[in-house]
């Protein structure tokens, strides 16, 4: 008689042949000729600090290409393609003077717009260096900030300005930081851009990681689970988040996401009412790494680093790696991703809509550039008003 083996049900659902994940690569990547390369080199990026340009050449990676940043000793910035037209030597190596840059190779000196106007090993200085100019990009200074447009030369459009930046307030003033506040990391975070873009509209986050998983990082009253809109706007989307707090208030918070890479995000610790009092860049530095500029009114020097968070005390950068997985941040939730997210593997939900809309809104972008078009939020009307924002904490009784 043979024995009957009662059959075992098969294990569904394991990770055993799970295709290969894959991320949206028209959104994410960022380098020349890619469809969001191309969109974001039509605006005006922050690449550092009116300070960082000085007569030392310093190295810089912007939207996955490597420049040389530097100051003439007549004060001019330059931003110039690193290697030397002439013989590829690195420019990084090179002595700046009063009008321009010169290579360490064979002397050939550029000034900030690329002009060769020096080849000392060559008769009279270079008969013909007006044939040869060294790649190089348009600098702006404002704010605080070295701004570089890296686009289409025809397409050029004005430096935008900032009405919440404008106006000030009695005893404010403008500060600007470059340790990419509002990341809750590092100053340079090794995870795509986007990834921190899509967390601008998902105030649901700041319930879960920033309260309940992590301590209150911020205050009480953004411990209480919202009621959340999402709307379009002509530069983005904006976020609106209801709270309906314990004393019988309500807290209104509007933040918005807006083009190309703007966080415009009120402070989570809510210390002053009213509009927002900063504006963070998102500046891609390649696929996998950015960092975050800041400009904000301040009234007491340092107010804007301050803003950093700290846990237990501590800055992201002081904690040990059991602290970091006790109290993650929201570095720790991007960069656990992936250097850019597997967007095959996502399963979005109701409390996503406002990423869906804001990666609806960028392919919209994206189509518009492919078909010649101007992108939204790009002006060329050297007399437009400054770029207002609704965004800000409110209380209401």
């Amino acid at each position: 008689m043979h024995k009957i083996i009662p059959l075992v049900p098969a294990d569904t659902g394991t990770a055993y042949g799970r295709p290969a994940p894959s991320h949206q690569k028209n959104m994410t990547e960022v380098g020349p000729g890619t469809p969001m390369g191309e969109l974001l080199r039509r605006y005006w990026h922050p690449i550092g600090l009116t300070r960082d340009a000085t007569a030392t050449p310093k190295k810089v990676r912007v939207l996955g290409e490597d420049l040389i940043l530097f100051r003439n000793l007549s004060g001019q910035p330059g931003l110039l393609y690193p290697h030397c037209t002439h013989r590829g030597t690195s420019l990084f190596y090179g002595k700046v003077d009063e009008t321009g840059i010169r290579c360490c190779y064979h002397g050939w000196k550029f000034d900030a717009a690329g002009h060769c106007l020096d080849q000392p090993c060559e008769p009279g200085g270079g008969r013909f260096r007006d044939k040869v100019r060294q790649p190089w990009y348009p600098l702006q200074e404002h704010y605080g900030l070295i701004w570089a447009y890296m686009g289409p030369p025809d397409k050029k459009p004005v430096l935008p300005t900032y009405e919440c930046l404008d106006v000030l307030d009695a005893g404010e003033f403008l500060e600007t930081d470059d340790s990419s506040i509002g990341g809750g990391g590092p100053r340079v975070i090794p995870c795509n851009w986007l990834q921190h873009y899509e967390n601008l509209v998902d105030p649901f986050h700041v319930v879960i990681l920033h309260s309940s998983f992590s301590g209150t990082q911020f205050v009480e009253e953004m411990a209480v689970m919202p009621e959340v809109n999402w709307e379009n706007t002509e530069l983005g989307v904006r976020t609106i988040s209801m709270r309906q707090l314990p004393d019988g208030r309500a807290f209104k918070r509007i933040s918005e996401a807006g083009l190309p890479t703007l966080r415009v995000i009120p402070s989570p610790k809510i210390g002053r009412m009213g509009r927002v009092e900063s504006i963070g860049w998102i500046l891609p530095i390649d696929d996998h790494s950015f960092r975050i500029f800041v400009v904000g009114r301040v009234r007491e020097e340092g107010e804007l680093s301050r803003m950093r968070t700290r846990m237990n005390g501590k800055l992201w950068e002081e904690m040990s790696e059991e602290e970091h997985q006790l109290f993650p941040n929201d570095v720790e939730a991007m960069v656990s991703q992936g250097v850019i997210a597997h967007h095959s593997e996502e399963h979005l939900a109701t409390s996503d809509r406002g990423i869906v809309m804001l990666r609806r809104m960028l392919l919209k972008q994206l189509d518009t550039v492919a078909a010649g078009g101007d992108p939204a939020g790009v002006q060329f009307d050297t007399d437009a008003p400054p770029v207002h924002f609704t965004s800000g904490n409110f209380m209401l009784d």
